[in-house]
């Protein structure tokens, strides 16, 4: 066991709301599938929130459709894989990572997707020491996440599966299918054991996505993760999600105003839509996603310099640098939408006289 010294920085889920998890776990009556810790009952429960018969409060993990959290559950207890599409900040990572905690209680067997994840990080690689000294024999395997999981009747996530390189994306065909891995070199095969199953998470819009073979992705039930439908839907995960992660930073600042995240958000939402709330403008759209996400680290940012360097009261100026940083990812075509939003929208837009002169000021 490696020693962490100090205050763990995140904790995974299972150890966050672990006193949920239990609760659910003492009032679920329904059927479990195999080595599940919980129901697909308590397992949506659990995410989409509500109240339990002796009063405990179960928190919202996702705000969003249930219907979409109960299909992804319920793939789950098949044996079919399931992938979460959406856009970048649709909360993708974060569903992934709550279904596998109420599902097999650990959410940690993950495997991160980038440009250099090779065909060893999903199957298995070797201890070249005991390699070079025994030869090839089951201890000198190590185990990928992907061989973990199969082993232990538990849930893998892959996370951003569209960067891996095409060619390594494959490798899951036969474990998706046949529900084994070969290990050729000890002549054996890994067969997975009840309870093992696969969340992965992609998204279209990322520069070098890499497509899904067609024969993988029938090995997948999909699930489209949609951006919050309303403004306030979004303000309330916005809300949320920056209390908690505040809390865990210890931000000396005050909790900030929802009018505060509220304009923000129709900021965001005004620039996706390429169109003013009010439908009246036509507007320049930005090159970036300007996602729930960005919005939950704008805000999170701006109590940073709130805390630190103001009086601890999320003001405009603490926001302007961040929504610039959001919105302007090419620094010309959306430098020039940029400005032309903040000279035609947010000057002329009633109450926002203070954030258009820090949103200028910061613009330069």
């Amino acid at each position: 066991m490696i020693e962490t010294i100090g205050t763990t920085l995140r904790a995974p889920a299972e150890t966050l709301y672990a006193q949920e998890l239990d609760a659910l776990a003492r009032e679920d009556t329904h059927p479990r599938p195999a080595r599940w810790k919980l129901s697909p009952w308590a397992v949506a429960t659990y995410v989409a929130g509500g109240t339990l018969s002796d009063g405990t409060a179960i928190s919202t993990k996702y705000f969003g459709d249930r219907r979409l959290i109960e299909i992804a559950i319920a793939t789950l207890a098949t044996d079919r894989a399931l992938l979460l599409l959406g856009l970048p900040g649709t909360a993708k990572s974060w569903l992934s990572e709550h279904l596998a905690a109420a599902v097999a209680g650990d959410s940690r067997l993950v495997v991160q997707g980038t440009a250099g994840t090779s065909e060893e990080t999903l199957r298995y690689g070797w201890n070249y020491a005991k390699l070079l000294a025994e030869g090839p024999s089951p201890s000198a395997v190590v185990p990928s996440p992907v061989l973990r999981a199969m082993r232990e009747g538990r849930i893998v996530r892959i996370e951003e599966l569209t960067r891996i390189p095409a060619d390594v994306q494959d490798a899951l065909i036969s474990i998706l299918s046949e529900k084994s891995l070969p290990i050729p070199e000890l002549g054996a095969d890994v067969d997975a054991v009840e309870g093992f199953n696969v969340i992965a998470t992609a998204n279209d819009r990322d520069r070098g996505v890499n497509e899904l073979s067609s024969a993988l992705k029938r090995r997948f039930n999909v699930v489209v993760l949609p951006l919050p439908e309303s403004l306030e839907d979004e303000v309330a995960i916005v809300q949320s999600r920056v209390a908690s992660l505040s809390a865990t930073l210890a931000l000396p600042a005050q909790p900030p105003a929802i009018e505060e995240i509220r304009r923000l958000l129709t900021i965001f939402r005004e620039l996706r839509a390429g169109v003013t709330a009010d439908g009246r403008t036509k507007l320049k759209t930005p090159s970036g996603t300007l996602s729930t996400g960005e919005a939950i680290s704008v805000v999170n940012q701006g109590l940073a310099l709130a805390g630190h360097f103001g009086d601890g009261t999320l003001r405009a100026a603490d926001v302007a640098a961040g929504v610039i940083g959001a919105v302007v990812k090419d620094p010309v075509q959306d430098r020039i939408a940029w400005l032309e939003y903040l000279e035609t929208v947010v000057k002329e837009r009633d109450g926002w006289k203070d954030l258009y002169r820090a949103c200028r000021e910061a613009t330069g």
